[in-house]
C-alpha cells in the first residue's frame, strides 16, 4: 500500500474521517495519475470505470453538444472528486473531462469499489453517503448558476 495515497486520502475532504477499515478499502488499488495541461482525462460515452480525488490542479467537465461543440459544465478544483457515472447502468461516463492545467489525482478502482460496497453494507453505505454529498453540491451549483443565466438573460433584453 501506497503511504502517499494513505496520507492524501486520510486529510481528503471526500474521505477524512473514514474508519481506518473503509480507507483501507479505498486505498488498495489506488494510484496517483498524473495529466497535463489540455489532457483528457476521460471522454463522454467511453466506459466509466474509474473513480476519480482531485489532489492538485483543475477539471473542467464538459458536455459535448452536436451543432455546437463542447460545453464547458463545471470546473472542478483539488478537494473535489470526480465521476459518478461508474455507479449506474449504463456505467459509460456522461461528460467529458479535461485538465485545465497539469493536474494530480488518486484513481480508484471503481468497479471493485462497486462490488465491495454491494458486499459490504456499512462500507456502501459511507461511501453513498459520501457521494450524495457530492451529488447535492453539484445540483445546488448547477442551479445557482442557472438562476445567475436566468438574472443576467433579464437584464440584457
Amino acid at each position: 500500500m501506497n503511504a502517499t495515497i494513505v496520507k492524501q486520502l486520510s486529510t481528503h475532504p471526500f474521505s477524512r474521517g473514514m474508519t481506518p477499515a473503509h480507507l483501507n478499502i479505498l486505498t488498495e488499488n489506488a494510484k496517483t495519475a498524473t495529466w497535463n495541461t489540455n489532457d483528457v482525462i476521460f471522454r463522454e460515452g467511453q466506459p466509466a470505470n474509474q473513480f476519480y480525488i482531485i489532489n492538485s490542479g483543475r477539471v473542467a467537465l464538459e458536455a459535448h453538444e452536436p451543432g455546437d461543440g463542447t460545453v464547458l459544465v463545471s470546473t472542478l478544483e483539488p478537494g473535489a472528486v470526480l465521476g459518478w457515472s461508474w455507479l449506474f447502468p449504463p456505467f459509460v461516463w456522461h461528460f467529458q473531462a479535461r485538465a485545465v492545467v497539469p493536474t494530480e489525482l488518486i484513481e480508484l478502482d471503481a468497479a471493485r469499489l462497486l462490488r465491495t460496497a454491494e458486499a459490504d453494507h456499512d462500507f456502501g453505505f459511507e461511501l453513498m453517503k459520501r457521494l450524495a454529498q457530492v451529488v447535492i453540491q453539484r445540483l445546488q451549483t448547477t442551479r445557482k448558476q442557472l438562476l445567475q443565466q436566468q438574472i443576467e438573460s433579464a437584464l440584457e433584453g
